[in-house]
C-alpha cells in the first residue's frame, strides 16, 4: 500500500471568497519567493543602461573595468531569470489545481456551461499573479530607478517623466467603467458557450460566435483609443527629454545615451500601469462572477 504525504502548504484549501487576496494568503511562501526573484532580476536589469553608459565612456578612454562589471551583472541576471522561471511554473501550477478544485466545489449546482467558463476565468487570477504582477514589480523598479537617474542629470528630466505618468493614469481612469462593462458582457456570453453547443443549432452557434466577436471588437476598439492617446503622451515625453538632454552642459556621449535609454525604459515601464489597471478591472468582474453562487 502506497501512502502519499503532502507538504502542509499543499494540504491547504482555498475557502470563502475566491480572489487575489485569498490566493496570496493561502500560498504566501510560494508567491513571495517568486516575487523576490522578480525584484532581484529587475533590479539588476534596471542597472544595465547605466552600466552600458559607463562602459562606453571607459572604452573611449581605453579602460575595461566597467565592461567587466557589466558582464558580471548580465551573467548574474541570466542565472536568476532562469531559476525563477523554472520555479514559477511549478508553484503557480499547484495554485491553479487548488483554485480549480475550490471553484468546482463552490459551483456544483451550476450548469456545466457556467462551471466550465468560470473554471477557465479563474485561471486568469493565477495568470495575473504569475505573469502580470512580476511585470508590475519590474515596471515599478524601472520607474523608480529611471526617475532617480534622470533626476541625477537634471530635475526637469524627472519632472517630465512624472507628468506623463499622471496623464496616463488619468486617461485610463476615464475609461475604467467602460472596460468593466465590456468585460462583463464578454464573460456573460462565454458562460453560454457549452449550452449553445449542446443544443446543436448551427444558427445558435453562429449567433453566439458573432456575439463574442462583437464584444471583443468593442473591447479592442476601446483599448486602441486609450493606448493611442497614451502613446502620444510618451512620444512627447521622449522628444522633450531628448531636447533637454542635448541642451545640458558637459554631456558626454555615454551620459546622453543613458538619458535617452532611461527615458525609453521609463516609457516601457510606465505603459504597464494602465495595462495593469485594465487587467484588474477584468479580474474584479471575474472575481464577482465566480463568487456568485446564488441561482439565477
Amino acid at each position: 500500500m502506497t501512502i502519499y504525504y503532502l507538504r502542509v502548504e499543499d494540504r491547504m484549501r482555498l475557502e470563502g471568497h475566491l480572489g487575489l487576496s485569498t490566493i496570496v494568503k493561502t500560498f504566501p511562501y510560494r508567491i513571495c519567493l517568486t516575487w523576490a526573484g522578480v525584484l532581484a532580476e529587475n533590479f539588476l536589469m534596471a542597472l544595465i543602461p547605466l552600466l552600458i553608459g559607463f562602459a562606453i565612456d571607459d572604452l573611449l578612454q581605453g579602460a575595461y573595468d566597467n565592461v567587466i562589471i557589466m558582464g558580471a551583472v548580465l551573467v548574474g541576471l541570466t542565472v536568476i531569470a532562469v531559476a525563477r522561471r523554472i520555479y514559477d511554473t511549478r508553484a503557480y501550477g499547484t495554485i491553479r489545481v487548488h483554485l480549480g478544485t475550490a471553484l468546482d466545489q463552490k459551483h456544483q449546482n451550476k450548469p456545466v456551461s457556467k462551471r466550465a467558463a468560470r473554471l477557465n476565468m479563474s485561471r486568469e487570477l493565477v495568470d495575473y499573479l504569475e505573469g502580470e504582477v512580476p511585470e508590475v514589480l519590474s515596471a515599478v523598479i524601472q520607474i523608480i530607478v529611471a526617475l532617480v537617474v534622470l533626476a541625477g542629470f537634471h530635475l526637469l528630466l524627472s519632472a517630465s517623466a512624472f507628468a506623463v505618468v499622471l496623464l496616463m493614469l488619468l486617461t485610463y481612469s476615464a475609461f475604467n467603467s467602460r472596460f468593466y462593462l465590456l468585460n462583463s458582457s464578454l464573460n456573460a456570453e462565454s458562460e453560454n458557450q457549452v449550452n449553445v453547443l449542446e443544443r446543436g443549432s448551427r444558427k445558435g452557434v453562429w449567433r453566439h460566435l458573432k456575439a463574442l466577436r462583437t464584444h471583443e471588437v468593442r473591447l479592442s476598439d476601446t483599448e486602441a483609443i486609450v493606448y493611442g492617446v497614451i502613446f502620444l503622451f510618451q512620444i512627447a515625453f521622449i522628444v522633450t527629454n531628448l531636447v533637454l538632454a542635448a541642451g545640458l552642459p558637459d554631456m558626454s556621449t555615454g551620459m546622453i545615451f543613458s538619458i535617452v535609454a532611461y527615458s525609453w525604459e521609463f516609457v516601457e515601464a510606465a505603459i504597464m500601469l494602465p495595462m495593469t489597471m485594465q487587467s484588474l478591472t477584468r479580474l474584479n468582474e471575474i472575481t464577482a462572477r465566480i463568487n456568485n453562487v446564488e441561482e439565477e
